[in-house]
């Protein structure tokens, strides 16, 4: 099968573009620097370089490809300080946003027949228990959450209103593994290891990861599964104040401080209270019951 995926050289693009080739899938890559392109031409896949903003550069690089099915995993999030998130929120909302949709409409245009979204499942609606797919994007959380919440409501949006094209909308968890920010070397842990991630109030905010090969496998399945929406994350999404420890312990640091949330927020501001206190856990259930999803244990739990 031809197959088109944006973003190939982040964190979830590469275990799956290496996933698609092993598979004997047919895959270009776009991407706008010379290293990703390195990074592509070493998996083995076609490269194309492209400016996601530069909507007649997508166009012809989608009609040359000619993809049965386009994976848009586009992100410019950075790679390994997450205390950076904040100032590239902006950009990365536009890369998503704009550059998406040019490559979304490029797809359209070539007949493509199905387009994968990256989506959030776990910038969920806060309530009882483990989300599904029917429950919607927290929209009118704190400012930050509330900033990405809305733009993944545009995302899935857009990509399960085509009249043309079969949706499918992957709310991917946390990422874990190699080249994201929660793993030894990542920037999650470099944060612990100075104490500059605590545990707000009671830490009560439950998170869902997914190791991103799991992710890969997922998204795979998804090329053939019905159309939709998959909550692609891990059996059991736990709260702050269970999984961070032990994350701490995994990368060799001291035991995260405790404060309050009036601490968080003078330090912080509202979205500290929200990740730490109110995020919602999602279930797999779906996932697990039409893509075979089965995802491995959080690896640093030590129980």
């Amino acid at each position: 099968m031809k197959i088109l995926v944006a973003g190939a050289s982040g964190a979830i693009g590469q275990p799956l573009v290496v996933e698609l080739l092993r598979r004997g899938h047919s895959v270009t890559c776009m991407t706008h620097s010379e290293a990703g392109a390195a990074t592509i031409a070493r998996m083995g896949a076609k490269v194309a370089m492209v400016d996601a903003l530069d909507a007649a550069a997508v166009e012809d690089a989608v009609r040359t490809a000619q993809p049965e099915v386009v994976i848009d995993e586009l992100t410019s999030l950075p790679k390994e300080d997450s205390s950076e998130l904040a100032n590239r929120l902006p950009g990365d909302r536009k890369l998503r946003l704009e550059g998406g949709g040019n490559l979304h409409r490029a797809a359209q245009a070539a007949g493509v027949r199905r387009y994968l979204q990256q989506a959030s499942g776990f910038f969920l609606e806060p309530g009882i228990g483990l989300a599904d797919e029917s429950v919607k994007l927290a929209v009118d959380a704190s400012p930050g959450v509330a900033f990405s919440a809305r733009m993944y409501a545009e995302l899935e949006a857009r990509v399960l209103g085509s009249p043309t094209m079969e949706g499918v909308a992957l709310r991917y968890g946390f990422f874990y593994g190699a080249n994201t920010w929660y793993c030894p070397e990542g920037g999650a842990a470099e944060q612990v290891r100075q104490r500059q991630l605590p545990i707000v109030g009671q830490g009560g905010g439950v998170w869902s990861f997914i190791h991103v090969e799991d992710g890969a496998l997922a998204t795979i399945a998804a090329i053939t599964a019905p159309p939709g929406v998959y909550n692609v994350v891990d059996d059991h999404p736990l709260p702050v104040h269970r999984w961070l420890p032990d994350f701490a312990a995994w990368v060799g640091a001291p035991e995260p401080p405790r404060i309050t949330e009036d601490e968080a927020r003078a330090a912080a501001g509202e979205d500290a209270i929200y990740y730490g206190t109110r995020l919602r856990g999602a279930s797999n259930k779906k996932a697990r019951e039409m893509l075979g999803f089965k995802p491995r244990r959080l690896e640093w739990l030590r129980q």
